[in-house]
């Protein structure tokens, strides 16, 4: 049974720095593309970050320079380091898995249940 959990959400002040977890269980994220996605309310989920089985990245411009994802195959986790952070990151954070390898598309097989990220001005 392949399940997501992330963790790491919070409250932070403008600039402020956060950074995510997703544990995976169930399968090898080494063999997967996987990929941060975000939902703020009254606006669809968008794609944040996704990085292929070989460490390839690719970012949404709005977070190009500020956050970094990654992942650490021993540990079967992914990651998402966020700077610099701004009141327009604030949005429900979910890791996903099994989905496309660019175009930030959120058509993923597998979700995570989400991690609330608020930052204020």
């Amino acid at each position: 049974q392949v399940t997501l959990v992330e963790a790491g959400g919070g409250s932070v002040q403008a600039g402020g720095s956060l950074r995510l977890s997703c544990a995976a269980s169930g399968y090898r994220i080494r063999y997967y593309c996987m990929g941060w996605f975000r939902q703020a309310p009254g606006k669809e989920r968008e794609g944040v970050a996704i990085i292929d089985s070989d460490g390839t990245t690719e970012y949404a411009d709005s977070v190009t320079g500020r956050f970094t994802i990654s992942k650490d195959n021993a540990k079967n986790t992914l990651y998402l380091q966020m700077n610099s952070l701004k009141p327009e990151d604030t949005a429900m954070y979910y890791c996903a898995s099994h989905g496309p390898c660019a175009g930030l598309r959120a058509a993923y097989y597998y979700w995570g249940q989400g991690t609330q990220v608020t930052v204020s001005s």
